[in-house]
């Protein structure tokens, strides 16, 4: 039977990680949405730039709107690779408040274990004691 001074300590412990898993995980969830967010606004400026028959007006304009959409594909595909990055840390740091959760939930249940147990013992005492109330008899 484990002191009930330490479960508490490693309660508190297993509880602050928790909590910080979970703020890595709010964390990592916002860089995912950030990275979404990004990736979809280049995808709308890719679109914007796409050539139109009115713009037609200059060759110079032809090779400027061919060399920016260039580079918004290599920021989309930057950013793709960044999503993918962000996803993969969404996804370790949803294990790893799992796995908090389950140390948190094990310690719970130990000390759960302790209480009934100690409970179990007290009655038991209270079961051999000797009976407290003592027969008196009047005086005769």
């Amino acid at each position: 039977m484990t002191p009930p001074r330490k479960l508490d300590r490693i309660l508190r412990v297993r509880t602050l990680q928790l909590g910080l898993s979970r703020a890595d995980e709010a964390r990592a969830q916002a860089k995912v949405d950030s990275e979404a967010t990004l990736r979809s606004r280049i995808a709308q400026l890719s679109e914007g730039v796409a050539p139109a028959e009115a713009e037609a007006a200059t060759a110079l304009s032809f090779v400027a709107a061919a060399h920016f959409r260039d580079r918004l594909h290599q920021s989309a595909a930057a950013a793709d690779e960044r999503l993918r990055a962000a996803k993969a840390v969404l996804e370790r740091a949803g294990e790893a408040r799992k796995q908090a959760k389950r140390d948190q939930s094990a310690i719970e249940k130990l000390i759960a274990r302790d209480d009934a147990h100690a409970a179990l013992k007290a009655i038991r005492a209270l079961e051999e004691a000797p009976p407290l109330r003592k027969i008196r008899h009047d005086p005769c």
